[in-house]
């Protein structure tokens, strides 16, 4: 094995005992900080089916609730802020209660974002009939008036979805707190909501077009992703190609503790990189309704970090935080 290799090598150089990276993952360990069941667990096992064989032992799925994520990083920041064979799953949402400030004084620069386990992306959604035919007539309109578009998605005021329809505003130089919005409880909720006509627009998400798509009754304007998707979203333009920087993914992935040392660290990366590049994992991803967006390492801690201080300045303008 390469990870042999090199601790093999490393002691015949230094003449010490075996370094970190090769001994520090001995019992591999997903925190998922939630009850059983949920988005957080699903995340977790992504981790444990689509890594498993890489290590000595199976991986453990451990559960961890409290304030959507808030005991989990409190944890990892007081108790096990160097602990090796710990990855901790966060979502987009675990991001914006960081950019709102809803973890305390813990902060993007207090774990060590590691890997991802795939994605899901916004979703501008109206009805088949609607006036807006393209994302321009519908920014046009909200240009004209924003008061006479009626937006609605699964979340409240400051939450993912809401944050969406902030970013559309924002992308035309609107006034996020000016926005017509109504909170429903869920997406099924606000897609009946809008095919009854009580909302204009729907701030979804991609992955639960997919069974409405062909239907007749819907009309995707724009996806929120940095690139067009694959089939059956390929035929559909982003928002940003449409002239319109506006983009929104909802991300599914793992942190570490800030003081995990760099060969741990980097070890995980390379078992998540070796991961992304198998067809079993690609297929796990589609199995539990994930996208692939597979970025691990320097490269996911700093797309990361841009990012909440995006929704940070956000939050800020809307006046959800000082």
């Amino acid at each position: 094995m390469k990870l042999f290799k090199t601790a093999a090598a490393a002691i015949i150089v230094a003449g010490l005992a075996t370094p970190a990276f090769a001994a520090e993952i001995t019992k591999p360990e997903c925190i998922a900080p939630a009850q059983p069941g949920g988005g957080f667990d699903l995340t977790c096992r992504v981790a444990q089916t689509g890594l498993q064989g890489q290590f000595d032992t199976p991986m453990q799925v451990s559960f961890m609730p409290g304030g959507i994520g808030a005991v989990a990083i409190n944890l990892f920041n007081t108790t096990r802020t160097d602990d090796p064979n710990a990855i901790v799953a966060f979502s987009s949402g675990s991001l914006l209660n960081i950019a709102t400030g809803k973890y305390g004084q813990w902060t993007e620069n207090d774990v060590r974002f590691l890997a991802t386990a795939g994605a899901d992306f916004g979703a501008v959604v109206v009805r088949a009939d609607s006036p807006y035919e393209k994302l321009s007539d519908l920014m046009d309109a909200v240009k004209a008036d924003v008061s006479s578009v009626v937006f609605g998605a699964g979340g409240s005021v400051g939450s993912q979805d809401w944050m969406k329809g902030a970013l559309l505003l924002r992308a035309i130089e609107q006034d996020p707190k000016k926005m017509r919005y109504v909170a429903f409880d869920g997406g099924g909720e606000s897609i009946a909501a809008l095919l009854g006509g009580s909302i204009q627009v729907y701030m979804g998400d991609v992955g639960e077009m997919v069974s409405h798509i062909g239907t007749g009754k819907l009309r995707i304007l724009g996806v929120m992703s940095d690139e067009r998707l694959d089939a059956p979203f390929a035929d559909i333009p982003t928002v940003k190609e449409q002239g319109y920087d506006a983009e929104w993914t909802i991300l599914r992935g793992f942190y570490m503790g800030k003081n995990v040392s760099d060969d741990a660290y980097n070890a995980w990366v390379e078992k998540f990189k070796a991961a992304y590049a198998s067809e079993e994992f690609a297929k796990l991803q589609k199995e539990k309704g994930l996208l692939p967006l597979n970025l691990a390492g320097a490269e996911l801690d700093e797309s990361i970090k841009q990012r909440i201080a995006n929704m940070r300045e956000i939050a800020r303008e809307a006046g959800l935080i000082q």
